[in-house]
């Protein structure tokens, strides 16, 4: 099914308009199957968090799986009349031949690591350029965004209910897939459920209260239609005077009856905290402590934080455009950069300098490796080394902060994981995808093992992403050749 979502739209054109420019150059100039190595990674976490959550891989693989030029895009080309004949019928013929690695979705990532590397011929390699990152960075902004928002819910579910607000069908299909791997419960977004296997959630809308000639008889009508599952929006016309009453009446007139227990209410106007503390008492005082009182409108991590923390009696948020567009700080900055290319049998490093220094990239080949502590179970610190380099964790390992180098701890008793998957190997496909429960599961016990320095949403401890020596080496000597 999540193939088909490419296939039928045509997605190998979704791409900026110079990475065809710069494939035809490529091609003209002889450097069409010149094996060039690109890493995409990021350099801050949105929101000033602690970490990033990966995502978008499934839909990154589906991509690439897929990579072909129709007649309708040769033809579209051929109109622009800037491209060379023999460059069209190469991507007449075109096959994918990369190789592509990734870190699994739902992993805690850091700036500066390698999220995805890209090995082949230097036009395929630049060209799927625009897509992966489209992918990963659209993703893993919402997953992270997510994460957040559910882990200020302590424990209690969030709904993910953003469709209408985010930007484009898209955002709403995919950005509730990402929402699911950050942790939430379910979404509003039907489709989701039907290609992603995401619990489509939802129950009543105001204009649902407003058909009926009274609130009461509303509920009612709804609580015939859905006895099993009857959750009442109260705050139509006066949360305590009016919804939470009529509920309570329609539970003990029809659902009570039946032997049916209500499900609960939701509240998405006014002061939810204070209103969710009164409609507590009055559902307890009725004899419904169980039904479950959800809140919605306008909630982020920071309001559903203020909210608990004042004793709101909330037990689930449906939370919309903050989540789904991630409103705070909605890009998420991956960039996709040439590291390596290969010459003469040999892996000739590149690097990118700038007077930004943040903008100065990491050369060379790598790869990504995660330290635990064999006794808590914690992350200590993530190395980012050359690709055939191994961390033996048998043996203490130095760490050393690659720009105050002076910084350096030895560790021991840990155990090391390079995080990487392959994916592509000369094009054929590796990927096993994983059941989306899954992935979400394997999200919750990553993010456990960060320490809390790391996940507070207020000046969160810096985690450490360091480089091994060889690679801290390399990327010196190559400053030092480039500087003028």
């Amino acid at each position: 099914m999540n193939e088909l979502i490419a296939r039928d739209r045509g997605l190998t054109m979704l791409t900026d308009f110079y990475e065809i420019t710069m494939a035809n150059g490529y091609f003209q100039n002889g450097f069409q199957d010149t094996i060039c190595y690109f890493d995409m990674f990021f350099r801050q976490v949105p929101d000033s968090g602690g970490f990033a959550i990966m995502a978008g891989v499934e839909q990154m693989v589906h991509y690439l799986t897929d990579l072909h030029f129709t007649s309708d895009d040769i033809a579209y080309l051929r109109s622009k009349r800037i491209f060379d004949e023999k460059f069209l019928h190469y991507l007449e013929e075109f096959h994918f031949a990369c190789d592509v690695w990734a870190i699994p979705e739902g992993t805690p990532i850091f700036p500066g690591e390698p999220i995805v590397t890209v090995r082949g011929p230097a036009l395929q390699a630049q060209f799927v350029e625009t897509m992966i990152l489209l992918c990963i960075n659209h993703q893993s902004l919402i997953a992270t965004k997510a994460n957040r928002i559910v882990r200020a819910a302590q424990g209690r579910s969030v709904m993910e209910f953003g469709s209408r607000r985010a930007q484009g069908f898209d955002g709403a299909v995919f950005g509730a897939r990402a929402a699911y791997i950050g942790g939430c419960s379910g979404t509003a977004c039907t489709l989701s459920d039907r290609l992603f296997g995401v619990p489509a959630l939802g129950t009543m809308a105001h204009s649902w209260v407003q058909l009926f000639d009274t609130e009461y008889e509303a509920f009612q009508a709804y609580a015939k239609a859905y006895p099993d599952n009857c959750v009442l929006l109260v705050d139509t016309y006066n949360v305590l005077k009016s919804g939470v009453p009529n509920a309570i009446k329609v539970f003990d007139e029809v659902l009570r009856p039946l032997g049916i227990r209500p499900k609960g209410i939701r509240i998405d106007s006014g002061d939810i905290t204070y209103l969710s503390r009164r409609a507590r008492k009055m559902l307890d005082d009725a004899g419904y402590p169980d039904c479950a009182i959800t809140a919605s409108n306008s909630l982020d991590e920071y309001i559903i934080q203020d909210m608990l923390r004042q004793g709101a009696k909330v037990d689930s948020f449906g939370v919309g455009e903050r989540m789904i567009t991630s409103s705070s700080e909605p890009v998420f900055g991956g960039v996709y950069k040439l590291v390596a290319v290969e010459k003469n049998g040999s892996i000739v490093p590149k690097i990118k300098i700038s007077e930004n220094v943040a903008k100065i990239t990491t050369p060379c080949f790598k790869s990504l490796w995660r330290l635990y502590d064999r006794d808590t179970d914690k992350a200590i610190a993530d190395v980012v080394a050359m690709h055939d380099e191994i961390i033996d964790d048998n043996q203490p390992y130095v760490l050393f902060d690659p720009e105050h180098t002076w910084k350096r701890k030895t560790v021991d008793n840990f155990r090391a994981v390079r995080l990487q998957k392959k994916l592509f190997e000369g094009g054929r496909c590796l990927y096993e995808p994983r059941n989306l429960e899954e992935i979400k599961a394997y999200c919750q016990a990553q993010v456990d093992t960060l320490w809390d320095e790391v996940t507070r949403f207020e000046n969160p401890h810096t985690y450490y992403v360091d480089l091994s020596q060889k690679l801290w080496d390399e990327k010196n000597r190559l400053l030092s050749q480039r500087s003028y």
